[in-house]
C-alpha cells in the first residue's frame, strides 16, 4: 500500500499566494476539517512571543548602547532615566493610571535640568517601553536615528531638542510629565504597542504639542506599527515632520 505525503493531505487556500505581501494569517489552507501542523505550531510561537513581549522587561543598558552608536545621536546623551508610579509590571498592567504619569524622583530630576538650562525646548523625546519591549529594543534607536536627521536637514528651522529620556513601565500620557518638567514645547513619545499574534515588536509615535498632565488623547497624533515589516523609519520620521 502506497503512503500519501502529508503535503498531498493539505487543501491549498485560494488566497495562498497572497501570503508573500502580508504576515497576516491568511490562505493557511486546512487538513480535513483542522489546519495544518505546521500553521498551528506558528500560531503557538506567534502567541508565546507576544506573552514574552509584555513581561520581558526594557534592557535599559543594550538601549543605551544602541543609541550610543548613532553618532547623530550623541548631543542627545546621556538620557534620563525615569519611572513611572507603577513600580512594577503587575502594578503597570492592572493600574495603568499609575502608567500614565511619572514617580516624584524622575519629575524632580527633569526640574533639576530645566532650571540648569533655563531655555525651553522644541521637542522631548521620550521611549516608554509600553506593552512590548521587543519594539523599543528593536526599533527605538534606528528610528530616532532616522528622525534627528531629517531634523538636521530642516532649513526652516533650527531645532533644540533635550537629551533624550527612558521611562519604565509608562504609557503613552508619561510624555506629558516629561514634557512640562522639562519646558518642551512638542513630545513625542515612543511606546511599545499591545503586541499581536504577527507583530510583537510594533512601534507607536505619539506627538503631543504643549504637553501638560491631563492632556486628553484626542489631542495626540499617532503614527503606528513603525518596523521594517509596516511602516519604515524614514517615512515614519517624514510624517512625524
Amino acid at each position: 500500500m502506497s503512503v500519501i505525503p502529508i503535503s498531498a493531505l493539505i487543501h491549498q487556500d485560494p488566497w495562498h499566494k497572497l501570503r508573500q505581501f502580508t504576515q497576516a494569517r491568511i490562505g493557511i489552507g486546512r487538513v480535513g476539517t483542522s489546519i495544518p501542523t505546521e500553521e498551528l505550531l506558528r500560531f503557538q510561537l506567534s502567541h508565546a512571543q507576544a506573552i514574552d513581549a509584555v513581561h520581558v522587561p526594557l534592557d535599559e543598558q543594550q538601549l543605551l548602547a544602541q543609541l550610543a552608536e548613532k553618532t547623530a545621536l550623541s548631543p542627545y546623551l546621556p538620557a534620563f532615566s525615569l519611572h513611572s508610579q507603577a513600580n512594577d509590571r503587575l502594578t503597570y498592567l492592572q493600574r495603568p493610571d499609575l502608567g500614565r504619569q511619572l514617580c516624584q524622583s524622575s519629575i524632580e530630576q527633569l526640574k533639576t535640568h530645566s532650571d540648569a538650562t533655563l531655555a525651553p525646548y522644541d521637542l522631548a523625546i521620550v521611549i516608554a517601553d509600553g506593552l512590548s519591549s521587543y519594539a523599543i529594543s528593536h526599533h527605538a534607536a534606528p528610528f530616532i536615528d532616522a528622525l534627528i536627521m531629517q531634523l538636521n536637514l530642516d532649513q526652516q528651522h533650527e531645532w533644540d531638542i533635550a537629551p533624550l529620556s527612558i521611562v519604565h513601565q509608562g504609557r503613552v500620557a508619561v510624555g506629558d510629565d516629561v514634557g512640562e518638567a522639562i519646558n518642551a514645547r512638542e513630545v513625542l513619545v515612543l511606546i511599545g504597542e499591545r503586541p499581536g499574534l504577527s507583530s510583537p515588536d510594533s512601534l507607536g509615535l505619539y506627538l503631543t504639542w504643549h504637553p501638560l498632565r491631563g492632556t486628553e488623547d484626542s489631542l495626540r497624533n499617532c503614527i503606528s506599527n513603525v518596523r521594517p515589516q509596516g511602516l519604515p523609519y524614514q517615512a515614519a520620521a517624514m510624517k512625524c515632520l
